[in-house]
């Protein structure tokens, strides 16, 4: 497979044109405070399907012939990758299969298949989900539309590096969340065509750094839990590796831990939802701010797919590290009255309570006492704090 060119993105950009959102580009003023550059966001997550997965999608199935439209296509994906062959087949009249792991959220399968596609559920993995949809493409011809090792849908992800630059031409550094690949090398293709010496970075989760292990000569090894499932990819595909080797910077590798927090940061500061692998981006300028500081940074949100009780948790975890929520197990006389002083402090404090739970029987080393497990939301960090010294002063207590 040739390499692509920025002729071949721009080629993309008008196929493409009227059926994939131009989403914008966004100065964001919370995040560039909180990591010490000047960053602009590129939100894919406005995309139909939530994700940038539109662009190669839109561009990979209008490039089909006449006779590959009639025969139609089959797809392997659990989510972002699904929905966008789905959609934009039936946009065009074209016959669709869709090939998922069989514990796919149930929500995926629905959402794919609203779009008209039909799904089949096979295998408890991607890959073997993939070699199933091979299995079909090649038994009733139809084509199939890797979600990353192809040269039409790298060139339609690099179209979101291309309406990036038009909108913020004066970005030296691009970092890009890397699952198979096909992202990062269509918008190394773009950005390196357009403004030669940018500089272009990767971003890949601990527990699935295939692409910096193929860098470093090391052998490939992945695996594990990782809210960013959308990049929890085994395999870089071999098309975009040779474009990343041409054209991206560096690779760094995140701790799970800072996704969590750039989650949190864009819903709260820049009012932003992003799934796991869309905020990657935003958790590598977290993660290594000396890295990126001063610089004039582009970073897709490239999907906002994320479950409500997943984000739900993680804001509620976020809060729980910083410091604004509070969690207290109290040692307390078993007497009338107790608990409504420590609920009356707290309040004339300014803490909220959340939730408190009150253990007599089991909990306590004495019958004369019990245990209260109590959670409050304070302001900031030194506010939780200066609540905890008004309870230290009249009770035994310890932070869980």
């Amino acid at each position: 497979m040739p390499m692509i060119t920025l002729a071949d993105v721009r080629a993309a950009a008008d196929r493409i044109a009227g059926r994939v959102i131009r989403t914008p580009a966004l100065r964001s003023d919370v995040i560039s405070r909180a990591v010490g550059a000047d960053v602009v966001l590129k939100l894919d997550n406005l995309q139909a399907t939530g994700a940038f997965k539109e662009r190669g999608a839109a561009n990979r199935l209008a490039m089909l012939s006449p006779e590959e439209c009639r025969a139609g296509v089959i797809a392997m994906s659990a989510g972002n990758h699904a929905q966008a062959v789905a959609r934009h087949a039936m946009l065009l009249g074209i016959t669709a299969v869709i090939v998922m792991p069989k514990h796919t959220p149930s929500t995926k399968v629905t959402r794919t298949a609203s779009w008209g596609a039909k799904v089949v559920l096979h295998g408890d993995t991607l890959a073997e989900a993939a070699a199933h949809a091979q299995e079909l493409a090649a038994r009733d011809g139809l084509v199939f539309v890797h979600p990353y090792d192809d040269a039409g849908v790298m060139a339609g992800q690099g179209t979101l590096a291309l309406e990036l630059l038009q909108d913020a031409p004066d970005l030296d550094m691009l970092v890009i969340p890397v699952g198979g690949g096909g992202l990062i090398a269509g918008c190394a293709v773009a950005a390196a065509g357009i403004k030669p010496g940018i500089e272009v970075i990767g971003v890949e989760v601990a527990a699935y750094a295939a692409l910096a292990q193929r860098l470093a000569g090391q052998p490939v090894s992945v695996g594990g839990a990782t809210i960013a499932e959308g990049i929890a990819v085994r395999d870089i595909g071999e098309a975009p590796l040779r474009v990343i080797r041409a054209h991206v910077a560096d690779v760094v590798v995140i701790p799970e831990r800072a996704v969590e927090e750039a989650i949190a940061l864009l819903a709260e500061g820049a009012k932003t939802v992003a799934e796991g692998a869309g905020a990657a981006g935003v958790a590598a300028l977290l993660a290594f701010p000396d890295r990126f500081a001063g610089r004039k940074i582009g970073v897709p949100i490239c999907g906002g797919n994320i479950d409500p009780r997943i984000l739900a948790n993680v804001l509620l975890r976020n809060l729980l590290r910083d410091g604004r929520l509070i969690r207290l197990v109290l040692e307390i006389p078993d007497r009338p009255g107790v608990l409504a002083d420590i609920a009356g402090r707290i309040g004339d404090a300014g803490g909220n309570i959340i939730d408190v739970s009150h253990h007599r029987l089991f909990a306590s080393p004495s019958v004369q006492a019990a245990e209260l497990e109590v959670m409050f939301e304070a302001r900031d960090p030194a506010h939780g704090a200066e609540i905890v010294r008004t309870l230290e002063q009249i009770y035994t207590l310890r932070r869980i």
